[in-house]
């Protein structure tokens, strides 16, 4: 079985693995004890924060370790809205995003009454910094834009996006879940005000992620209890999880210029095959700005999840798009929103590469693809008449 579907999610690098492994047993105290065992558990938690600290230049007290990047994105949206909830202002995000931004700011809207408008969108789903502009208002409280596309691979210019915000004085918030395995992270260059990670899009574990706030940002927390993390999210921390995606994350920025070079000549392969071989395919996302290691395309007639079943069967994982989507019929949102009619966004197709990628299976993967799209466009066809 070849693995194709890096953006959904990656497996735990060995080195990963071996500094969480002594905080399962022999290191297993609770942070917030007084007595040893705590302190040595406390002790790996503040090293681990340093560590990310480091990757994105910031203040330690900045790093906010959660559960995972969505809830980081809950975080960030609910927290800032509602340290605001007084004023009752504006939200802003597009439909291009992570579902863990767009119906974080549907419920926010709904049920806590902050009016949402969605920002518009270029062809290839990049939020432009015109659109931006054409948005924000007096009455805008924060944006929030993701860093790289998980569907469609589109990188957003967030810094000069960052820019516009600091100039009209309103919040940015980034998801960077999938752009922290191969971008640069460093807050100080993007000039973004808070930012999602989540552990396993870069070879971590799942079950973990973190929010970066900047020090004098308006949060309140949305998980209560207990005081850690600064009192911005309760629960006894998960020291293997934060060791490992500490660990992850320092990797990822020490091998990221590797890593791209790794990927980025195989996935041009893909999108040059795939548009060369196969009839009425178009590539989703930005030609050239978008992640190093993402192909999706679109298949004119094709049922794109009858797709993933074949190529399943012929022995690759790949995905329609976000992972959380899988087996939904409708077309994606994403994809919907770069301007495909139906009988082009139900044939989505994401192909995405990492570390254990190699030529032989890119060229294995090229061979089959193009009878397989043709058996799927026949069937799909039959079904629909």
């Amino acid at each position: 079985m070849i693995y194709l579907d890096y953006a959904a999610t990656t497996p735990v690098d060995e080195r990963v693995l071996a500094k969480m492994m002594p905080y399962f047993r022999e290191a297993f105290g609770n942070p917030s004890s007084i007595h040893r065992f705590g302190q040595k558990a406390e002790s790996a938690v503040d090293e681990a924060r340093e560590k990310v600290a480091a990757v994105l230049g910031c203040r330690p007290d900045e790093v906010i370790f959660t559960s995972c990047g969505s809830e980081a994105d809950n975080l960030a949206l609910r927290g800032a809205m509602m340290a605001n909830k007084e004023k009752t202002r504006w939200l802003l995000t597009a439909k291009t995003e992570h579902h863990a931004v767009s119906k974080t700011a549907i419920q926010l809207e709904k049920e806590y009454g902050f009016p949402l408008e969605w920002l518009d969108v270029d062809e290839h789903g990049a939020v432009t910094v015109e659109s931006l502009k054409k948005a924000v208002c007096d009455n805008t409280t924060m944006a929030s834009i993701m860093y790289a596309n998980n569907e469609i691979g589109t990188v957003n210019p967030i810094a000069d996006l960052a820019k516009v915000a600091k100039e009209n004085n309103i919040l940015l918030h980034t998801d960077a879940v999938q752009a922290a395995a191969y971008l640069d992270v460093k807050v100080s260059n993007l000039g973004i005000d808070m930012m999602s990670l989540g552990g396993h899009k870069f070879y971590g574990p799942k079950g973990v992620g973190a929010l970066y706030v900047r020090k004098g940002t308006g949060l309140i927390p949305h998980l209560t209890g207990g005081g850690q993390e600064f009192g911005l999210r309760a629960g006894t921390h998960n020291v293997p999880y934060i060791v490992g995606f500490a660990e992850a994350l320092h990797l990822a920025a020490e091998e990221r210029e590797m890593r791209v070079a790794h990927v980025k000549p195989l996935r041009d392969h893909i999108v040059g095959t795939v548009l060369e071989t196969i009839s009425d395919s178009k590539l989703t996302g930005h030609p050239e700005k978008r992640l190093p290691n993402h192909a999706s395309f679109v298949f004119k007639d094709v049922d794109g999840n009858l797709l993933l079943q074949m190529l399943d069967a012929a022995g690759f994982a790949c995905s329609s798009g976000s992972a959380c989507k899988t087996g939904n019929p409708e077309p994606s949102e994403v994809v919907t929103a770069l301007g495909h009619s139906r009988d082009w966004a139900l044939g989505s197709l994401r192909i995405t590469l990492g570390s254990g990628t190699t030529a032989e299976h890119v060229d294995s993967f090229l061979k089959t693809l193009p009878g397989l799209v043709e058996k799927a466009r026949a069937l799909t066809t039959d079904k629909h008449g």
